[in-house]
């Protein structure tokens, strides 16, 4: 098995002993994100107030193209960037035409949703209706929603969306939106949006397998989609002369849900690592392959450690998979606190332990990470 350890050799300085098995979480950052967080300082202080010409003007295209080559999209200017992904939910949510207006939502998703939502129920601003992710396509066709909202992966057990077209199908400009949550899947999965680009909102960012890290959110607007969001700052203002005096006008593209100023070190890193990979020939389909790889390593580990007798509620099959295993177990919380001990990083929701792979992991990572998990509380089958 080849290792790309090489490219992300000032992480792996940082904490040589450290073992990283997160990369859902938290991925560690390349050697090329440095690059980019440099390039983005140095402009500042070069360029001064003429940073925002380079920025909007060479920065914010390459990192809108990469973005739409990853996901098949049409037209990059659909793409807008944010500092993350929840002040671009709210900036949707601002753009609907109805109050209170109606969610139909997954009883799994992320916490900043899954926050936002139930304070609007509890505020009377939406009513929201929860159903399991593989029942979110039959309750839409059956109800009246103003507003669909779906992880492509599952944050918590790995499940993924296998049905987009069905959502996309029932999405118009009036409503129902469809906005897909594709922060676990984007550059972990191949994902062509191609078919569906038109109808449905995609958010995600850098913050996990983009290895860009904070600041790189954005989200894909299909036009017609919320031309006049509620919540709008200054950036997303368009200067159309036809306007009469005193009106608000919006950018004709996905520029319509920007804010205002915002840290642009973000996309710098998100582009830097986007052009290393490109130079390097590695591909998400490349990456997710190094990754299978390493994981079924590990299960055919598993058997020799108490891991054994954990509900493995991902199983890999021969589709899309997460790029980590989430396993079942009252002991998920003692045996997560027992792998940090041994400076071993997992992590844990609720009694599900999660074990990510990256591109900067290989094969003797796994055989270490096997070696301690035969040590772990718990009896062996």
């Amino acid at each position: 098995m080849i290792s790309y350890k090489r490219l992300f050799q000032r992480a792996i300085a940082a904490a040589p002993d450290r073992l990283h098995f997160a990369a859902h979480s938290h991925h560690l950052w390349p050697d090329a994100s440095y690059v980019g967080q440099l390039a983005a300082w140095e402009d500042g202080v070069r360029l001064a107030d003429l940073k925002w010409d380079r920025v909007m003007g060479e920065i914010w295209p390459a990192a809108q193209h990469h973005v739409a080559r990853e996901l098949g999209l049409p037209d990059p200017d659909t793409v807008v960037f944010a500092p993350n992904t929840h002040d671009l939910l709210l900036r949707i949510a601002s753009a609907l035409p109805k109050r209170p207006f109606r969610i139909l939502t997954s009883d799994g998703e992320f916490h900043s949703f899954r926050r936002q939502a139930a304070r609007w129920e509890e505020a009377g601003s939406a009513v929201v209706e929860r159903v399991p992710i593989d029942r979110i396509a039959e309750a839409a066709r059956a109800g009246t929603h103003d507003l669909i909202f779906a992880s492509h992966v599952q944050f918590g057990t790995g499940a993924i969306l296998t049905n987009l077209e069905d959502l996309a199908a029932l999405a118009k400009p009036e409503g129902p939106w469809v906005v897909i949550d594709g922060y676990h899947g984007f550059m972990a999965t191949p994902t062509d949006l191609s078919a569906v680009a038109d109808r449905i909102f995609y958010l995600a960012g850098g913050y996990k397998y983009a290895m860009a890290g904070e600041g790189a959110a954005f989200l894909h607007a299909p036009p017609g989609f919320g031309p006049r969001p509620e919540i709008t700052g200054w950036y997303a203002e368009f200067d159309d002369l036809a306007l009469p005096p005193g009106s608000i006008g919006y950018a004709p593209d996905a520029r319509r849900f920007l804010g205002s100023t915002f840290d642009p070190s973000g996309i710098y890193r998100f582009v830097a690592v986007r052009d290393m990979l490109a130079g390097e020939g590695l591909t998400t389909a490349t990456i997710a392959a190094h990754c299978a790889a390493l994981r079924d390593q590990l299960l055919a580990g598993l058997p020799g450690t108490p891991l054994a007798r954990a509900e493995l509620l991902n199983p890999p099959d021969a589709g899309a998979n997460a790029r980590f295993l989430a396993l079942r177990h009252p002991l998920a919380a003692r045996w997560k606190a027992a792998l940090e001990d041994q400076d071993i990083v997992t992590d844990v929701r609720g009694d599900v332990l999660r074990i990510g792979f990256g591109l900067y992991q290989d094969a003797r990572d796994v055989d270490r990470l096997l070696g301690e998990l035969a040590h772990l509380p718990g009896a062996r089958p």
